[in-house]
């Protein structure tokens, strides 16, 4: 028979239950913390702290680089603990040097899940063995999730426990050529499909979470529609009253229109998607911002030819100096219109997923 759905399905992560069924994206550098991360936490969704440069070692030219961003990531995961005992996640990059530093610490302050992209977090397991840590890699393409299933079978025997599947209209770095974000392509729904089709075949079905450009509850009924078990959103997020960015990022996104979202050229080799400023366009017409580097932050960044530090200029977005820095955003960034608690965003994504009919066979 036929019935009307007007509520959420939770996300579950083995033990972990998410409901709302909504994974909040971990955005560096410094712009999710303890206060958004906890905040998310407490509607039932799942809060992440995104890892990468949370210690100010940019002010410290002498300081233990590996052992401050340690420590910056106990001390928030402390202070979100302190808040919520709701999910609380962190995301940690593959592509930083100190990923399995970061990783050890999570597992120390057992973090109820680990998400990590920006490379394939193919050791993962090896760091986290003897835990209930769930572990959720992102992935741009089946191909990617294969050879991470493939690997973690057989040297860890498992397989993830979730997998996030990242579209080209996210924020930040995105794991797809400039032409491919440029035209959308693959699209989303193409690559949900795909990876659907490969979950299905495993012993074991995993959640497939989607995530780039889910900004309402229409998209997140729109994609659970078509199979995903959750969605993981960043962009709405930030503009929150507990988001812990500079209120001038946030108005960045507010006084954004649909043309001002831009992809640069990132010094670690992927394009980035940001809100189009003065210090965007003359990236993009090739000036140069030398800098030295004591830190080596990133393992694809080489300082010597680097047109600039992607670190320096994220952290100087975090304290608000956006004239000389940029803002990473998704495609949906000019949608945002004002500033609220995460406790009214969460209430009107669900009012908004309440407003779409989905007509479901039992």
């Amino acid at each position: 028979m036929w019935c009307y759905i007007s509520s959420f399905y939770p996300l579950r992560l083995n033990h972990l239950t998410i409901d709302p069924p909504i994974i909040q994206g971990g955005m560096g550098v410094r712009v999710s913390r303890a206060m958004l991360a906890a905040a998310v936490a407490k509607e039932g969704c799942a809060g992440t702290i995104a890892s990468v440069g949370l210690a100010q070692y940019e002010t410290h030219p002498d300081a233990d680089f590996t052992t401050m961003n340690r420590e910056a990531l106990r001390q928030e995961i402390r202070t979100a603990r302190q808040l919520t005992d709701g999910v609380l996640g962190v995301n940690v990059m593959v592509a930083v040097t100190d990923y399995e530093s970061l990783i050890r610490i999570c597992v120390e302050e057992q973090v109820d899940l680990i998400i990590s992209g920006a490379g394939l977090p193919l050791q993962l397991p090896a760091y986290t063995e003897g835990t209930d840590i769930q572990l959720v890699p992102i992935v741009s393409s089946v191909r990617s999730l294969k050879i991470i299933c493939r690997k973690w079978a057989r040297n860890f025997n498992r397989i993830p426990d979730g997998v996030i599947i990242e579209g080209t209209k996210a924020g930040g770095h995105l794991g797809y050529r400039i032409e491919e974000i440029e035209s959308d392509m693959p699209s989303l729904e193409k690559t949900l499909a795909d990876v659907l089709q490969f979950t299905r075949s495993l012993s074991v079905q995993i959640p497939v979470i989607a995530a780039g450009g889910i900004f309402s509850g229409e998209d997140i009924a729109y994609f659970m529609k078509l199979g995903a078990s959750g969605v993981q959103m960043g962009t709405r997020f930030v503009c929150t009253e507990e988001c812990d960015v500079h209120e001038n990022f946030k108005k960045a996104y507010l006084n954004a229109k649909s043309s001002d979202l831009a992809l640069v050229k990132s010094p670690v080799g992927l394009p980035g998607k940001v809100i189009k400023n003065a210090f965007v366009e003359k990236l993009n017409e090739g000036q140069r911002l030398p800098f030295k580097c004591k830190f080596q932050c990133l393992k694809t960044c080489n300082p010597a030819t680097a047109p600039y530090c992607i670190a320096n200029v994220l952290a100087k977005a975090a304290e608000g100096k956006m004239d000389e820095a940029f803002a990473f955003a998704g495609s949906n960034a000019w949608r945002c219109n004002e500033i609220i608690s995460v406790k009214q965003l969460i209430n009107k994504i669900e009012q908004e997923y309440r407003h779409v009919s989905h007509d479901v066979t039992i």
